[in-house]
Parts: C-alpha cells; structure tokens; sequence
C-alpha cells in the first residue's frame, strides 16, 4: 500500500474529541509548572514513535537543592499514560473508554502520587463544549 487509508472523521469523533480534551489537560499540566518561553515554546506535545511526550517538565520546590523533573507520556500502542521523575518515581493509568471528568480526577491523583501539586485552568480551550473537565461526564469511545 503506497497510500495512507481514508480516516472518517465522524466514525471517530467521539474519540477525537476526549483525547483532545485528555491532551489539553496534559499540556495545562506542563503549562503550570513549565517557565514561560517565546512564543509559548515551553507547552507542545512531541509526537514520539509510541505516542505524544511532554518532554522533562521542571518542578520547582522550595529546596533549593531539592529541584527534580517530570514528564508525562501518552503511550497510544500500549493504551497507557505515565508520569515519571527523575527521581526514578513512576506512576501511570490506563487509557480506556470513560469520561473526561474520569480521566482528570485520576490523572491528578496520581500527580499527588508523586508529590506534584499542580493547579490548572479546568475550562478546555478552542472547543465547542466548555464543560469544565473535572464535571465533563459526556460518553466517549476509543
């Protein structure tokens, strides 16, 4: 095959739609914690063989010399999201059909797991629905 398959939008939109809104909760994370750079350089997603990285994420503490990193990786072949330290802490959570609000509660969960407090703004930006995602209940498919 020398051409990409056709991809049906409207077959697919209600999983478009929550992994948009579970990668907008993923780049606020990093937006929060991240130093502002040019041109909003500090909050992409990279596109990696297996998925989407935030790339290391720097987590400021009141030690001086207490500093560590993070990053946080959407693995879409393994159906898995993990966030690992440079401290070698790990924790991760399955991806799998539920709701935004689900994913939210759990992904800031395992955050505080690992000792990461972090306050992001809850209302998805350039998107019809503004359901915030802590209360977005909507059904999904993926």
């Amino acid at each position: 095959m020398t051409e990409w398959p056709p991809l049906d939008f409207a077959d697919g939109e209600e999983t478009y739609d929550t992994l948009h809104m579970w990668t907008q909760i993923v780049g606020k994370t990093r937006m929060a914690l991240s130093p502002l750079e040019n041109h909003w350089w500090n909050v992409p997603l990279y596109v990696t063989s297996r998925g989407l990285t935030t790339s290391p994420i720097p987590l400021v503490t009141p030690a001086r010399f207490n500093r560590k990193l993070s990053m946080v990786e959407f693995d879409l072949m393994a159906h898995r999201l993990s966030v690992r330290t440079s401290r070698g802490d790990e924790a991760s959570l399955r991806l799998y059909p539920r709701s935004v609000a689900d994913f939210y509660k759990e992904y800031m969960a395992r955050l505080r797991l690992l000792g990461i407090e972090v306050s992001i703004d809850r209302r998805p930006m350039e998107f019809d629905d503004a359901t915030p995602f802590d209360q977005d209940e909507h059904s999904c498919f993926l």
